[in-house]
């Protein structure tokens, strides 16, 4: 049988000598912490819903605002170093009726930086032709021919709205198989919260868009965000139930 003689003023000594280097080791900037809890939720998300798979073929729709840069960031990231294998396109879709206006060098620059090519595709839509659907509704249902980044905010507002103006418990799920098309429409930022995305958008200084929609203040969504923010402010954890 062996005895260990342990000398606890040399522990303490030794453990004092060592505290900095681990107090360095395990401290991170504001930057890496953002970037690690985003990366945490952005991964859990596409591993819970499948969402990313072998050979898959991946089109961002790159608006211009944070949430679509947000999501070139971490999927041209992702493509690097991670498995399964896939490939991106990044795609911009210009609405010629819609004077909102996007600084497409920076566009292109950013997703290339990243090593994503961009596509600018240009449409338009007459909002006569249907005047029961808002001009929000009809813009986003002409560039639905790319994949949207939608975070958690966004899936949680349009619980809220569908409730509020449909009656109906329903929202906008994580993977969504297109029957009409051979696309699957996935949300991989399902579980990033819009606070990490401003947070982000702020640290690597992207550049908000030249000029905004002009309807985006008369959406209902603005309202819900309210709404969101009000029941968090009464329950910190009511995003989670």
């Amino acid at each position: 049988m062996l005895f260990y003689y342990v000398n606890s003023s040399l522990n303490q000594s030794f453990r004092l000598l060592l505290q900095p280097i681990f107090e360095t080791m395990t401290k991170f900037t504001i930057e890496e912490q953002v970037l690690r809890r985003i990366d945490r939720r952005f991964s859990k998300g596409v591993v819970q819903y499948g969402l990313i798979e072998e050979g898959d073929k991946i089109l961002i729709g790159l608006s211009g605002g944070k949430d679509s840069l947000a999501l070139v960031e971490l999927l041209g990231r992702r493509a690097r170093i991670f498995k399964p294998r896939f490939s991106v396109v990044a795609v911009h879709v210009v609405m010629k009726n819609i004077p909102y206006q996007s600084d497409l060098m920076y566009l292109r620059s950013h997703a290339e930086a990243f090593g994503i090519p961009l596509v600018v595709y240009e449409t338009s839509f007459d909002p006569s032709t249907d005047t029961r659907k808002s001009p929000c509704f009809l813009c986003s249902w002409n560039r639905r021919k790319a994949l949207l980044g939608h975070h958690m905010d966004d899936i949680l507002e349009t619980l809220l709205m569908n409730i509020t103006y449909q009656g109906a418990f329903s929202t906008m799920p994580p993977r969504l198989v297109m029957k009409k098309f051979d696309m699957t429409i996935i949300r991989p930022m399902c579980l990033v919260h819009e606070s990490d995305l401003l947070e982000l958008a702020e640290l690597h200084q992207y550049q908000k868009q030249m000029k905004n929609c002009p309807y985006e203040s008369q959406s209902s969504r603005s309202d819900m965000k309210g709404v969101l923010h009000q029941l968090e402010g009464m329950n910190p954890e009511a995003r989670y139930r």
